[in-house]
Formats: C-alpha cells, sequence, structure tokens
C-alpha cells in the first residue's frame, strides 16, 4: 500500500501510521504526561470533594462520547450533529437491562457497545452515499426524533421521568468512587485501544480512502466499507459513553438527550481539537462538563460567553505552529 504516502505528505512504509513514525523522544514525552496526569486522576478522590468527584465522573464519560466523535471526524472525514442517539443507546441500554434482567453495569457494558455499533450500522447504511452538509443534516434529524421516539415509548422508557441506574457495580466500593472510578478506567481503555487501531492497517485503509477514494479503491478498499466501518466504531463508542454517564448521573432521561446534547458532543471534539489522546479527549470532556457549571449565574451572557470561549480555542490553536498543532492534535500517538 505504498499510496499512504499521501496520508503524511512523505513515504510511509505499508502498515504503519504518523503515530509509528514520530521521533521516539517526543512519543515518549507525550505518554509520559498522559500517565502522570491519569496517576493524579486515580489519586485525586482522596483530596477532592464529593462534588469534584461526581463532576469528573461525567467529565470522563463525556470525554468518551467526544472521542467516539473525533473519530468519525479523523477517520471518516465526516461531521457528525447526532450522537447524542448512540449515547442515549448506551444509557438505556444499561437503564433497562438493570430494570427488567437485574444486572449492573459490569455486565451491560458490552451490551450497550454492540447496541450503539449496530445502531450506527443501521443509520450508516442507508446514508452511506451522503456526505458533508447532506451528512450532518440527516444526523441533525436523527438527534430531533430522538426526544419523541423516547416519549412514545413510554412504557418502556420510562418517559418524562426517565430511568434509574441503582446498582453497584463493584460491591464493597462506595458509590461516588464508583462514579468516578468507572468512567476515568473506561476513558484509559477507550484511548489505550485507539492507540493501538491508529498503528492498524485498518485504519491506514481508512485515512488512505479519506485522503483519496480512487486510490484506495484501487487498492480494493470500497468506500462504503470505510463509511460503515468508521459510523459503527464511533456510535459503539459514543454508546459505552452513554452507559458510564447513567451510571454516573444515576439517571436517565428524554432531557438529557437532545439536539443540543449532540451539538456540545460536536463542540467539545472542536475543543479537543479531534485529538484522540487521554488528555485531548480530557480537556474537551472538562470544557464540556464545567463551562456551562461556570456560567451558570451569567444569565444571557451565557451563549455569547460559550461562543467566546469556543472561538478563543479555535484562533488561538490556528496560531500555533505547526508541529505543535500535530503534537497536540495526538498524531504522534
Amino acid at each position: 500500500m505504498s499510496d499512504a504516502s499521501t496520508l503524511q505528505g512523505g513515504l510511509v512504509p505499508p502498515g504503519t501510521t504518523a503515530a509509528s513514525t514520530a521521533p521516539v523522544p517526543r512519543r515518549r514525552l507525550a505518554e509520559t504526561i498522559n500517565w502522570v496526569g491519569i496517576a493524579l486522576l486515580v489519586v485525586l478522590p482522596l483530596v477532592a470533594g464529593g462534588y469534584w468527584t461526581f463532576t469528573l465522573g461525567l467529565a470522563f464519560a463525556n470525554a468518551i462520547a467526544i472521542l467516539g466523535v473525533s473519530f468519525l471526524v479523523r477517520f471518516g472525514g465526516e461531521v457528525s450533529i447526532g450522537h447524542g442517539v448512540f449515547v442515549a443507546a448506551g444509557a438505556y441500554t444499561v437503564a433497562l437491562v438493570e430494570k427488567y434482567l437485574g444486572l449492573s453495569l459490569l455486565a451491560s457494558l458490552p451490551l450497550a457497545a454492540v447496541v450503539g455499533a449496530l445502531l450506527g450500522l443501521v443509520f450508516a447504511f442507508p446514508s452511506r452515499h451522503l456526505s458533508g452538509i447532506t451528512l450532518a443534516v440527516a444526523t441533525m434529524a436523527l438527534a430531533l426524533a430522538l426526544p419523541e421516539m423516547l416519549l412514545h415509548f413510554s412504557s418502556v422508557t420510562g418517559g418524562f421521568e426517565g430511568l434509574y441506574v441503582k446498582q453497584d457495580a463493584l460491591p464493597g466500593l462506595p458509590k461516588e468512587l464508583q462514579r468516578y472510578y468507572l468512567p476515568l478506567a473506561g476513558l484509559v481503555l477507550v484511548v489505550l485501544l485507539l492507540k493501538q487501531f491508529r498503528r492498524s492497517r485498518q485504519a491506514t485503509a481508512l485515512l488512505l480512502i479519506r485522503t483519496s477514494a480512487h486510490a484506495a479503491e484501487s487498492f480494493g478498499i470500497r468506500r462504503s466499507w470505510a463509511r460503515l466501518s468508521c459510523m459503527a466504531l464511533s456510535a459503539s463508542i459514543a454508546a459505552l459513553a452513554g452507559a458510564l454517564l447513567s451510571f454516573s448521573s444515576s439517571t436517565v432521561s428524554p432531557n438529557s438527550f437532545t439536539l443540543w446534547t449532540s451539538i456540545f458532543l460536536l463542540v467539545g471534539s472542536v475543543v479537543s481539537l479531534y485529538a484522540l489522546t487521554f488528555v485531548g479527549a480530557l480537556v474537551g470532556g472538562l470544557f464540556l462538563t464545567l463551562m456551562p457549571l461556570l456560567l451558570a449565574g451569567a444569565g444571557n451572557w451565557v451563549p455569547i460567553l460559550y461562543g467566546g470561549a469556543l472561538l478563543a480555542v479555535v484562533l488561538g490553536f490556528n496560531a500555533l505552529s505547526p508541529a505543535l498543532k500535530a503534537r497536540l492534535e495526538g498524531g504522534q500517538g
């Protein structure tokens, strides 16, 4: 697959990506920073209060959802305004499994990932020939329809009141710590899996078909396969986030999954610079979770301040040097 050189602007051996060709010292520095940050977050509950452990647990879950959106952008080259649907699928899967089968999060988490992937395929197949703004509008329509669908099947979904997630996932550990450590562990696991994926031939193939569809098809890589696989993987990650989000917040309801939910996930992805790294996703998750809390008392100024903060991040990123941009985006692994 010699045409993979088009992915990075230079010669890239078959089966490799930018992550595997980056200078070793820079990769090691980035990995060290990531693991130091994770270690600090592991001990944080020992000094932080219950409010912060609860809030950060939500931020970790939101960070996973942002990774799902960023994955679609980075490997599919498409923008989704409907990923809140896949997050809701994961959240309701956990709540329904607990309600009707009496199983905890750890048992329903794999099922939530499968449900998200299947839902992604169901959406991606009829829309596989759409792209750009057309696909974005289609995903937006999906997000608009979701709350009404949840209310229509209120006998199952609980209607306006929603459903509760009460069972402990790890008996013997305080619930507030479970709500913190499980989303953190999920975020670390997803980042590690994505790191391995970025080094795979499948990732190279997806990047190639995004860069040059004709070149990819000449090597037997079909664009429809790329669209379906990207959406399925992205939706599965978002569903995992929804499952952990429902556990951390202990409740799911239609009000939690409106069109604004999907828009905010896209905003968080922009803030994270579409990075698939731990630090990048965490920055997006913190922005998504903390910014509404910080602006809660701003009244009518909230949209202006929120937009200003987003604009500052985007303009600040564009002002950086190309090398620093690549490092922040996680292109070097």
